[in-house]
C-alpha cells in the first residue's frame, strides 16, 4: 500500500495508538506552558522571547470575523500544546518504537521514502521521531531536517528568516504557532543546486484533544530549485483536535519552490493554517493544494511577488463530505513591476458538504505591467450541498490585466446516459466526470501521487449516485 492508497470514504486513517510521553501532558495555554516548551527544548533565549512576545499578541489579538463566525465552539484551554513522545529522533525505521512503526507502515511512508523520495520527516505529535536525508543531497550542501534540528546546528540562517515572511502579528493563528511552535521542516538549497526528487514529510495527530504547531522554512537561494511534499492524517474521537500550522518560504531570484499538500485530516479537525512565500526577481512559487477531510479547514496559501518578473502559482483542490466546510483559496500579492500570477482552484462538495473559495489579488501602486487570471470551479453532487465564492481584488495600477472566472455546476444527466452507454455504471460515470473536472491539477503532481489522488477522489464518490 502506498502512502495514500486508503478508503477516505471509511477513513481508514482513524486508529490511534498507545504511546508512551515523556511527560505528563497538561491541557490549557499560559506563559508557564510557553515557557516550558522552550526549556524543554533547550532553546537559545531569543526564541524563548519570541514565544513569549508571541503569546501576548496571541491573547490580545482578535479572531478575524470569518473565522469566528466558523468555529465558535473552540476552547483553547481543552487542548494539548506540547506532546514529546518518550523516544529519541532516529534515521532508521527499525530503531523506532514497535506502534510508531507499525503507524507509518501502515500509512505508507517507509515505501514511499525508498522508491519516491530524496529525503523524508515523520512528526508524532508535537516531535520529528524520523529524519533521514540522502546522502548525495548533504553533499551538494543541500540542509533538511526537523526545526527544532535547525534552531541548534544553523542558529544564524534560522534567526536571520525565522519570522520574517509571517510575523507573529499577522493573524491570532500565527502568534498562536510562533508562541507553541515544535517541529516542522527546514530547507536551505544552495546557489545554483537543484534537488531533482521531492523532499516529504508526514504529520499524524495521535492523542484526543491535541494540537499540532509544526513550523516550516524552505529557503531557496538564487537559481536553485526544489520540490516538497506534506501529508498529514490524525484518528477520529469524539472531540476535536486543533492543525495550526505555520509555512515560510523564501524564494531568491531565478529559484523555483514547489510546496504540494496532500491532507487527509479526520473529520474532528479544526485546520488552520498560514502559508506563504515571498519571491524575489524572476523567482516561481507553486503551491498545490489538495484538501480531504478536517472538520474545518481555513487555508489561503500566499505569494508576495516582491521582485520584478517573479511569477506565482496556486493550484488547488477541495472536497467537502457530510459536516465538511473546506474554506481554502489563495492569496497573490504583486509588489513588483511585470509580475504574474494565476490560480486554479477546484471543489467538490457532497452530502451536505460547504465548500467556500476566499481569495485576493493585489497590485500594489508602482507595480506596472503585472497579469493575473483566477478560475474557480465548484462541482455540487446533491441539493444538500453548498458552493461560495468571495474574491476581493484591489488594484492600484491602471495596466494590469486581472481576469476572474467562476463556474458553479452539477453532473448534467447527458454526461452521465453518454458515458453509460459506453458500458460504464454510474458510479464509473461519475467518477470519471470528477476527475476530468480535477485534472488541471492532478496532472501537476509526481505521477505516483498523482494515481493516488485520483484514487481518493473515486474513493469519495462511493454512493453518491443511485
Amino acid at each position: 500500500m502506498s502512502t495514500f492508497d486508503l478508503d477516505l470514504s471509511k477513513y481508514q486513517l482513524g486508529w490511534s495508538d498507545e504511546v508512551e510521553y515523556a511527560f505528563d501532558p497538561q491541557k490549557g495555554l499560559n506563559e508557564g506552558v510557553v515557557d516550558q516548551i522552550s526549556w524543554w527544548k533547550g532553546e537559545p533565549e531569543w526564541m524563548r522571547k519570541m514565544r513569549l512576545r508571541s503569546f501576548n499578541v496571541f491573547e490580545k489579538k482578535p479572531m478575524a470575523p470569518w473565522f469566528a463566525a466558523n468555529m465558535p465552539d473552540i476552547d483553547f484551554q481543552d487542548i494539548f500544546y506540547y506532546l514529546k513522545p518518550a523516544t529519541e529522533q532516529v534515521d532508521e525505521w527499525d530503531d523506532l518504537p514497535e506502534q510508531m512503526k507499525a503507524t507509518y507502515e501502515k500509512l505508507g511512508i517507509p515505501e514511499a521514502e525508498r522508491k519516491y523520495l530524496a529525503g523524508v520527516t515523520a512528526q508524532y505529535e508535537s516531535e520529528v521521531v524520523f529524519h533521514r536525508n540522502r546522502e548525495d543531497l548533504e553533499k551538494q550542501g543541500i540542509l533538511f531536517c526537523d526545526m527544532d534540528t535547525a534552531l541548534r546546528e544553523y542558529p544564524d540562517l534560522v534567526k536571520q528568516y525565522f519570522g520574517t515572511v509571517i510575523p507573529p502579528g499577522d493573524n491570532k493563528f500565527a502568534a498562536l504557532n510562533t508562541s507553541v511552535w515544535s517541529g516542522g521542516s527546514f530547507i536551505y538549497v544552495p546557489p545554483g543546486v537543484e534537488c531533482e526528487m521531492p523532499l516529504q514529510a508526514y504529520f499524524r495527530i495521535n492523542s484526543e484533544n491535541a494540537g499540532q504547531f509544526e513550523r516550516t522554512l524552505i529557503i531557496a537561494d538564487e537559481g536553485s530549485k526544489v520540490h516538497y511534499i506534506e501529508g498529514c492524517s490524525a484518528p477520529v474521537y469524539t472531540s476535536d483536535s486543533l492543525h495550526s500550522a505555520v509555512v515560510e518560504i523564501v524564494v531568491k531570484p531565478s529559484a523555483r519552490v514547489t510546496y504540494t499538500t496532500i491532507q487527509n485530516w479526520s473529520p474532528n479537525v479544526y485546520n488552520l493554517v498560514t502559508k506563504r512565500a515571498r519571491v524575489e526577481a524572476e523567482g516561481h512559487m507553486e503551491w498545490i493544494d489538495g484538501n480531504i477531510g478536517s472538520k474545518l479547514t481555513m487555508k489561503y496559501p500566499a505569494v508576495y511577488l516582491v521582485g520584478p518578473k517573479a511569477t506565482g502559482e496556486v493550484l488547488s483542490v477541495a472536497y467537502a463530505g457530510a459536516g465538511q466546510h473546506q474554506d481554502a483559496g489563495a492569496k497573490m500579492v504583486h509588489a513588483a513591476p511585470e509580475t504574474s500570477s494565476k490560480i486554479v482552484s477546484k471543489s467538490i462538495s457532497k452530502d451536505g458538504g460547504i465548500t467556500t473559495y476566499r481569495g485576493l489579488v493585489r497590485v500594489d501602486e508602482g507595480a506596472y505591467g503585472c497579469k493575473s487570471h483566477v478560475q474557480c470551479d465548484a462541482l455540487i453532487l446533491d441539493e444538500e450541498s453548498e458552493s461560495r465564492t468571495l474574491p476581493y481584488m484591489e488594484v492600484g495600477e491602471r495596466d494590469a490585466q486581472i481576469g476572474h472566472e467562476a463556474t458553479v455546476s452539477k453532473i448534467a444527466d447527458e454526461q452521465l446516459f453518454y458515458l453509460q452507454s459506453r458500458g460504464l455504471s454510474q458510479e464509473q460515470a461519475m467518477s470519471m466526470v470528477v476527475n476530468g473536472f480535477i485534472e488541471p491539477v492532478t496532472r501537476t503532481l509526481p505521477m505516483e501521487y498523482a494515481v493516488e489522488w485520483s484514487r481518493l477522489i473515486e474513493l469519495q464518490m462511493e454512493g453518491s449516485v443511485g
